[in-house]
């Protein structure tokens, strides 16, 4: 059985003295303000996620639009949700969630898209979420091991996003490029 780097009766000494720290203990490795920086940017960019995929439900029309509304909407609640998980490890981590509407999309990674073609619809939501994989993947390579709860929601929120990029290519493949209309 391997033995603990640092013996018991030290580890329970420092959890009482920094009991004010919550979670973050001495073996935290990572650059807490900067991480907390970076959790809000992601929370910005799923919020801005969640208002494009409604934008998009609400506003898709034509012959092809039900099956893709309907998975604009699905989109949408799992982008809150990943808002939610965001907001709730900043908190862990002794944050505040920065909810602001005034500066969410200079935070967010991914863009907020006003489309009315569907297939444009489709083309931006494909591209949010390939951003979100890609900036997804740069933070949970850069936590490494210095805070390995906060790169699992990374991990966990890359594999939805990932699933999100295939539905939209999906999507985009079933739809003719010929369809009737400029708004089909």
């Amino acid at each position: 059985m391997a033995e603990f780097l640092t013996d018991i009766e030290t580890i329970r000494d420092r959890a009482r003295k920094e009991i004010e720290k919550g979670p973050i203990t001495e073996a935290y490795g990572a650059d807490l303000p900067r991480v907390l920086q970076i959790l809000n940017e992601a929370l910005a960019t799923e919020i801005v996620c969640v208002l494009r995929y409604k934008r998009h439900y609400y506003t898709a029309t034509g012959l092809y639009s039900e099956p893709v509304a309907a998975e604009f909407l699905e989109h949408a609640g799992e982008e809150q949700e990943h808002a939610d998980k965001l907001a709730e490890r900043i908190v862990q981590l002794g944050g505040e969630p920065d909810f602001n509407p005034d500066t969410l999309t200079r935070r967010s990674h991914a863009q907020y898209d006003a489309s009315l073609d569907l297939i444009e619809m489709i083309k931006e939501d494909l591209v949010a979420e390939r951003v979100a994989i890609a900036s997804y993947t740069e933070i949970a390579k850069w936590l490494g091991s210095g805070d390995p709860t906060t790169r699992r929601v990374f991990e966990e929120l890359l594999a939805q996003e990932e699933e999100h990029a295939d539905d939209m290519r999906g999507l985009l493949e079933r739809i003719p490029k010929d369809r009737p209309g400029p708004a089909a």
